[in-house]
């Protein structure tokens, strides 16, 4: 089960998340969110793998960010085609890291939206799938996650959108923690996405209600 934790920029706040022993960690390269990262932080994580999350952002600019910030993965939280897709990952070469994986996030509010994922099948590295809200993300809110026994696709994909201290059981009991891959209601979970309901404010995470999270899910995995 992989943890990822989004939305970081704070140098203190990542070295104390990152010392969680969690496995992603998001920075938010749109300037339309709250959690905006305008400059390198001082500290940046060395044992979990960076995430830099966009939005219908220029390729080269997400080039540029992606090698400057030594991204392993780029997310993808807009409108972009697979077409996008195949040339960001054309035009990506760190030489010290193999080319850059993709996230495609898809915003989801029924069963019919799992269709969306179909064209990105081969070109994204994972999905992602949030809830549909008024903001692009970061709406802390859940859709309804019994809908996931809808996705037909063979990309594994993480779990956003809302997620709580209070859910480690709801997922415990929907088998999307199970390790390793598969669950009850679908066998290609394979991450959740914290975020906002772990925040103390915008862009700084609860780090006891994160452990203790953590904890509740690693003590039911057993």
């Amino acid at each position: 089960m992989i943890i990822k934790v989004c939305g970081m920029r704070d140098a203190d706040n990542i070295r104390e998340i990152e010392a969680l022993g969690i496995d992603m960690m998001g920075f938010i390269f749109w300037s339309g969110s709250k959690r905006f990262v305008s400059k390198m932080p001082v500290y940046m994580p060395t044992k979990v793998k960076r995430v830099g999350v966009f939005v219908n952002e220029n390729v080269e600019k997400v080039r540029r960010i992606a090698e400057i910030y030594e991204l392993d993965y780029v997310q993808l939280h807009g409108s972009e085609s697979p077409a996008y897709i195949q040339s960001l990952k054309s035009s990506i070469l760190n030489p010290q890291f193999s080319i850059i994986k993709v996230i495609k996030a898809f915003n989801i509010a029924d069963a019919s939206d799992f269709a969306q994922t179909e064209p990105y099948e081969g070109m994204a590295d994972l999905f992602l799938f949030d809830t549909k809200g008024k903001m692009v993300g970061g709406n802390g809110q859940k859709f309804d996650w019994n809908m996931l026994k809808f996705y037909k696709g063979n990309t594994p994909y993480i779990l956003s959108g809302g997620i709580g201290p209070e859910d480690s059981l709801k997922l415990q009991s929907l088998g999307l923690t199970n390790h390793p891959v598969g669950s009850n209601i679908n066998p290609r979970c394979i991450g959740i996405d914290l975020n906002s309901r772990f925040e103390i404010a915008a862009g700084i995470k609860d780090i006891q209600k994160i452990k203790t999270f953590i904890q509740s899910l690693n003590r039911t995995s057993l």
